[in-house]
């Protein structure tokens, strides 16, 4: 580039020739350094701008970010002159590539955050100062359930897997997969189903609201060429779920009314109905069966990322459940590695036996797997399965419970 009095001729990076005149507010030098940065962003490369005059040559390095720096010279002279103060400079900018690579410069600092707001005191006499203003940090209890929430609010990549699982019938399977499910769709939106894998007389659509119909799995697999078709809408699907419309997740049901033998499904179908459920739901829940052997039950644990296991107390329910973990060590990699893995969920079914409980968490917890504890609640022991419907310190723990089983599933 070329300066003469208040004007500039300029050679950028294309080689294409312009005149340049500086505004009412800068000086020529000011427009010259404008227009490379200009370039320079208009490029997405770094320039280096030459400045050659009877004074020497220097160099200025001009960034697609805005950034502006002088590039030591190779020989320096005895007495350097300040950048831009050549009376009749001459400057060509040629990308950075030409030149040798300058030194690394550190990330400019984001004035824009997506981060979540942290948690505010709620409760006690902190959620009081801090309704009135004043800034008081949260409780470890507070931060503790903050973060649950936050983990169960997440969105994976595709579709994820919870098989809840127990050989011993009475465990919790199906409140668990219920409270599990209400959590996920209620915190992370919905797209959750609650799937009863069961051939014998599931209790899931028992305990759960019923749709306008009376679809079930059974009803679903003659479907599923239908619902996999590309011009198949993604409502459709409600011709065999049931919504439950509180806790804003769906249930497929099984058929309380047949017999084991004429409702069982083999791997292939159960294959053929995971890819509808894929393709509808962003996460699935299994309330799987007792027996262990079926191919249902096997084809579960074959497509689950994290697997769940309810007990009680009682101790031919955790015996079941430590029986459980020792098969699925032995069954296959992908079986010992959701054995490890494993969340076990200990429910209060009565008030009181909170020593046997101690010896029930103690137990697992010296397996090494996750343990998580839900109180007595009434409202879990029988009839419908409604978030609503807990106390406070139990939706807390269902939601703790949820967050621990998010662990495997990124």
């Amino acid at each position: 580039m070329t300066v003469t009095g208040d004007t500039a001729t300029y050679w950028g990076p294309s080689g294409q020739m312009k005149f340049i005149t500086p505004t009412e507010t800068q000086d020529i030098r000011a427009a010259i350094l404008d227009r490379a940065l200009s370039d320079a962003v208009g490029a997405g490369v770094e320039l280096d701008v030459i400045i050659s005059g009877d004074r020497g040559e220097h160099r200025v390095a001009v960034t697609p970010d805005g950034q502006v720096r002088q590039v030591p010279d190779p020989d320096p002279p005895t007495n350097p002159t300040p950048v831009l103060a050549l009376p009749t400079p001459t400057f060509a900018a040629v990308p950075a590539e030409h030149v040798p690579s300058p030194p690394a410069l550190r990330r400019r600092v984001s004035f824009v955050t997506t981060e979540p707001a942290p948690p505010r005191p709620h409760r006690g006499i902190r959620g009081l100062l801090a309704a009135a203003g004043l800034p008081v940090t949260a409780s470890r209890q507070e931060r503790e359930h903050w973060e649950s929430v936050q983990a169960v609010s997440s969105h994976w990549a595709g579709c994820r897997v919870v098989a809840v699982g127990n050989g011993k019938g009475g465990a919790g399977k199906t409140m668990t997969t219920a409270m599990l499910a209400a959590v996920f769709a209620r915190h992370g939106g919905a797209g959750v189903l609650a799937w009863d894998n069961n051939d014998t007389r599931g209790t899931l659509g028992w305990r759960t609201e019923q749709g306008a119909h009376q679809g079930t799995v059974q009803d679903l697999l003659p479907s599923a060429d239908h619902l996999l078709a590309p011009d198949a809408g993604a409502g459709q699907i409600a011709e065999y779920v049931h919504h439950q419309r509180d806790d804003k997740y769906d249930v497929l049901r099984s058929n309380p009314h047949l017999l084991a033998v004429d409702q069982r499904i083999g791997a292939a179908e159960f294959d053929r109905l995971m890819q509808v459920a894929v393709r509808y739901y962003r996460m699935v829940i299994f309330d799987s069966g007792n027996d262990e052997s079926a191919d249902r039950w096997l084809r579960m644990v074959d497509h689950a990322h994290q697997l769940v296991i309810p007990t009680s107390a009682a101790p031919d329910a955790a015996e079941s459940a430590v029986l459980l973990l020792e098969e699925l060590q032995g069954r296959d990699a992908h079986s010992a590695k959701l054995a490890e893995e494993a969340v076990v969920i200990v429910s209060h079914p009565e008030q009181g036996a909170i020593a046997q409980i101690q010896r029930v968490v103690a137990g697992f917890r010296e397996l090494g797997v996750r343990v998580e504890t839900i109180p007595f609640d009434p409202a879990l022991k029988s009839g419908p399965l409604r978030f609503a419907a807990l106390r406070k310190d139990t939706k807390r723990a269902w939601i703790a419970a949820a967050a621990a089983t998010t662990k495997q599933l990124d």
